[in-house]
């Protein structure tokens, strides 16, 4: 997400740090490419001519050309604009103070609102501890109701049983009053859509809003819908409570555009944006960190917590134990991968790093990127368990029967072999010398 206007708003931003002191021409242009991109990244043009004349204000001034380092100042400007925009600070989940409490998914057909109504159980009950209900409230779509009771099953959650006949609002009633007798702290329900907003899906989704007066109602759009997402967005804000918008496909939208546009035409907060089709996949929309992701600054706070999620400590510290005295082998470089995959994979993680723009296109045109990731994994599961215990029984022979069976070439095969050896290496190199030592003998990157 955002990494068509990432890339744009660097290349604005890198001229203007060549030049060293700044011109009031110099900033004044600058703004003008900022405007294009915004706007080539899909953000509506009234967003963006008020965010662009509250840079302005601040950007065009003494303040900012008489800077020891105006460059970057232009650059702060910006980036606290961005944060403005996109809601200031991160929105909490609304959690009940007299359970159960009702939460309302609403949402036009195929914007993932159902996969999202999962995904939400499973953060609430995994993270926050709490007891959830799911219920289908879609009675025309075909195999709806069943759809979320796979689901239910997959992420361990649990599902209101359906009743053939029922009505919308009589279900939500009866998903409520299943939770008050059955101690559940919070019932999810998942409304019914329509491929467009019409009066008929309105006044369903009011009807029920009224029934069960919910402490969430949260709008489901998709990303890559661009602008179309914020006349959703401003429709159901018109007739419903809405607490919230819930982004879903962020990962496939380039341009970011709904985002930007969406709080500031609603006033509404993004809480939560889907980032894939797993369970874990939904995480919370923090403004300031959005920020400095797309000006380049990274996310650093984001790629701690996400290591925290998914990395086993214990279990990283034997294996770092390990790759110092032995050296890992292909059975343990496969465990590595698979944790790289959890945490999102290297585009993910490369995008939460300080300044990586650059560096992140010139690795992926080199190959390295998530498709590399899978590549080396297929390759490692070709192996028999004694070929990944010891790299040094593959023979040609092995090595095309691996190529084989992975659907890669040996000359991959080859190119993985070397990569663990050269790891092997490095890490052993460090574990002998240590921080002194690796300072002694002047290791690139850290102080003599």
């Amino acid at each position: 997400m955002f990494d068509a206007l990432s890339h744009r708003l660097g290349e604005v931003f890198e001229r203007l740090k060549r030049r060293g002191g700044l011109s009031q021409d110099d900033v004044t242009a600058a703004l003008r490419e900022v405007r294009v991109a915004l706007l080539e990244a899909d953000v509506a043009l009234p967003v963006v001519k008020d965010l662009l004349g509250r840079i302005a204000i601040k950007a065009v001034g003494s303040e900012v050309i008489r800077s020891v380092t105006p460059a970057q100042m232009v650059v702060k400007i910006v980036h606290d604009e961005l944060v403005a925009a996109l809601g200031g600070e991160a929105v909490a989940f609304r959690l009940p103070a007299n359970p159960p409490g009702a939460v309302l998914m609403v949402g036009l057909q195929g914007s993932g609102k159902t996969t999202t109504t999962a995904k939400l159980a499973h953060r609430l009950a995994t993270r926050e501890r709490k007891k959830v209900l799911m219920a289908s409230l879609d009675t025309r779509r075909p195999a709806a109701q069943e759809q979320l009771a796979v689901l239910g099953r997959q992420a361990g959650i649990a599902t209101l049983p359906v009743v053939a006949g029922e009505a919308p609002v009589a279900i939500a009633k009866r998903a409520m009053d299943t939770g008050r007798r059955e101690g559940f702290d919070v019932v999810l329900l998942d409304t019914a859509g329509r491929l467009h907003i019409d009066a008929e899906l309105m006044d369903e989704a009011a009807a029920i809003e009224a029934a069960v007066e919910p402490i969430e109602t949260l709008l489901v759009a998709d990303a890559m819908t661009g602008q179309d997402a914020v006349h959703v967005a401003t429709a159901f804000k018109e007739r419903l409570e809405l607490s919230g918008i819930v982004l879903t496909r962020v990962d496939g939208d380039a341009r970011g555009g709904a985002a930007l546009s969406m709080r500031a035409v609603t006033s509404c907060p993004i809480k939560f944006v889907g980032l894939g089709e797993k369970m874990d996949a939904l995480e919370v929309f923090h403004p300031e960190r959005i920020a400095g992701r797309i000006l380049g600054m990274g996310d650093i706070v984001g790629l701690v917590e996400r290591a925290a999620e998914t990395v086993d400590q214990e279990k990283a510290e034997r294996i770092a134990k390990k790759a110092q005295k032995q050296g890992l082998d292909l059975e343990d470089y496969a465990g590595q991968l698979a944790e790289l995959s959890k945490m999102g994979g290297v585009s993910a993680l490369l995008g939460m790093l300080p300044g990586v723009g650059k560096m992140q296109k010139g690795l992926e045109s080199a190959g390295i990127d998530n498709k590399m990731i899978a590549r080396q994994r297929a390759i490692i599961s070709s192996m028999t368990p004694a070929e990944r215990r010891d790299a040094k029984i593959l023979n040609a022979s092995r090595k095309r029967r691996i190529a084989a069976g992975s659907g890669t070439k040996v000359e991959e095969v080859n190119r993985l072999l070397k990569q663990v050896q050269e790891m092997n290496r490095a890490m052993k190199q460090m574990g002998k010398l240590g921080k002194r030592g690796l300072m002694r003998h002047g290791f690139p990157g850290l102080p003599r």
